[in-house]
């Protein structure tokens, strides 16, 4: 009897240390977020090796902070906002959580009524808005030989309609790169890797923000 009794009491033990020792149940991986950088070819990163480019350096960045993302380069060089609004629905397309907006440089360089990227611009955040993707909305500034009547329109579009929609903004996207000829390429409008750590650098607090707001949702 004392023998079983040893038996028993030795098997209570030995289960005890096996529950002690179980492995730790793993926590489930945070889902990826899909961030689409929309826009045209200062978003598509004309002139330099796509890893230069804003989208792929902002990813970086954002992994290295332990944000389970990844940024899709969506720019086509040479976009107008009506040609953005064109393939919206291949941006919807990607299921995006959360798109960066940069439109409207070509409309004004090519002195394209702002009344026209305003409508645009417009409809592209109403459809992203109904679809609950959190957009960041990147402003643009036209050249001073435009007029300042032309000027004034255009520069308006951006904190008009990111008031209307309520979004976050950043109010000029090549806000610190702009006329500067270390950090843009010859051609005087394109940044080079160096003008993109500094865009990046202003973008990365908003892509926080958005990311909050889309895991708030």
């Amino acid at each position: 009897m004392k023998h079983l009794l040893f038996a028993a009491a030795s098997l209570l033990v030995f289960a005890a240390c096996q529950d002690n020792h179980k492995p730790a149940v793993a926590k489930p991986a945070a889902p990826e977020i899909t961030i689409v950088a929309m826009g045209d070819s200062l978003t598509a990163g004309y002139g330099v090796p796509e890893e230069g480019a804003y989208p792929a350096k902002l990813e970086r960045r954002l992994r290295a902070e332990g944000y389970n993302c990844r940024v899709v380069n969506a720019g086509v060089s040479g976009e107008t906002s009506s040609d953005a609004l064109s393939r919206l629905d291949w941006i919807l397309g990607m299921k995006p959580d959360i798109v960066i907006f940069e439109s409207g440089a070509n409309d004004g360089l090519r002195g394209i009524n702002p009344a026209v990227p305003r409508e645009n611009i417009d409809k592209i955040l109403t459809r992203l808005q109904e679809k609950g993707v959190v957009t960041i909305l990147a402003g643009m500034r036209m050249v001073t030989n435009l007029g300042s009547t032309y000027i004034n329109d255009f520069n308006a579009i951006y904190p008009d309609l990111a008031k209307k929609h309520r979004l976050l903004f950043m109010p000029f996207f090549l806000d610190g790169v702009a006329a500067k000829p270390e950090l843009n390429q010859d051609d005087g409008i394109h940044p080079r890797a160096a003008g993109y750590d500094i865009i990046v650098e202003n973008i990365l607090p908003l892509a926080r923000q958005a990311i909050a707001q889309w895991r708030g949702k």
